[in-house]
């Protein structure tokens, strides 16, 4: 029987949380813990044996419609126990009230998450770049789709939860202001003289296990041209290694990021526990986090 105490996240607890999810190879990105946390003040758990924390997961809720587990770590001495099922049980339990659950699950745990209620619904392919020379992604093809590249605090945040909102799972303003607005990394937006969104982009730095990189998430655009704009965009300022989570469904996603010189590193299942609307993938080059 599991002897664990589990607490709601502290601040003082987000390091060692962020050090777990890069030794475990996750390649967490820089704010990425504390915007999850501000998303749903309950949502991130630790759990201690004593004075020595154990285990970590996330069951963040973005709205009674949607809610989402990830971050689910026991460290390895501590393995064997109990200590996971009673971190996932304090996830699910507080997410029992969400019309729907989703997570991200490695090929091993997919059969286990399945004994719970969970359903496979697309595989999500992780692409790796060495970006060794950003100058030579630039296409200047942004004036030719007739829209503009608005960067950083210029966007209009408005714009783009409208756009996000019909192609998600679920709005996420609250979430997505904050994954925006984050100081760490840069945002593209493509806008038309109406001040429609047409498409929007972040990169930001991410810890690899013995190194630093950069990730790329949320990317999402009209069509695989405008995806390729902002990945110039984002590409040039950024060299090293880059990561984008995309969904498989998205055939133009793996086109698109072939042609950039993105190779396919590995691959997780997206899962749900419950009724998820239709989405549209053709739009969904990359996801923001898994």
């Amino acid at each position: 029987m599991s002897d664990l105490q589990i607490r709601p996240l502290q601040d003082s607890d987000i390091p060692t949380v962020v050090n777990w999810a890069r030794l475990e190879d996750f390649a967490p990105g820089i704010g990425d813990i504390t915007i999850y946390r501000n998303t749903d003040r309950q949502g991130i758990w630790l759990g201690w044996q004593g004075d020595t924390p154990v285990g970590c997961i996330a069951g963040v809720k973005y709205n009674q419609c949607f809610g989402f587990i990830g971050l689910y770590i026991v460290q390895r001495d501590f393995r064997g126990h109990g200590h996971g099922h009673q971190l996932w049980e304090t996830a699910l339990n507080h997410l029992s009230d969400v019309d729907c659950i989703g997570l991200e699950a490695a090929p091993k745990l997919i059969d286990h998450y399945g004994e719970w209620g969970f359903r496979s619904d697309a595989k999500t392919i992780r692409w790796q770049l060495h970006n060794r020379h950003p100058e030579a992604n630039v296409q200047h093809r942004a004036d030719q789709s007739g829209l503009e590249v608005i960067r950083g605090v210029n966007l209009t945040m408005e714009a783009v939860h409208e756009y996000d909102a019909k192609r998600e799972a679920t709005p996420r303003h609250h979430f997505l202001t904050q994954w925006l607005s984050h100081p760490a990394g840069d945002v593209m937006t493509l806008m038309d003289n109406a001040g429609q969104c047409h498409g929007f982009a972040r990169i930001r730095p991410c810890l690899l296990p013995i190194a630093e990189g950069w990730r790329i998430g949320p990317i999402l655009a009209d069509s695989a041209e405008l995806a390729r704009v902002l990945l110039d965009r984002l590409l040039i300022d950024h060299p090293g290694v880059v990561l984008i989570d995309s969904p498989a469904t998205n055939q133009s996603a793996a086109m698109v990021l072939s042609s950039l010189g993105f190779k396919q590193v590995s691959a997780t299942t997206r899962m749900y526990r419950g009724t998820v609307k239709p989405l549209d993938n053709d739009a969904v080059f990359g996801l923001a986090c898994l």
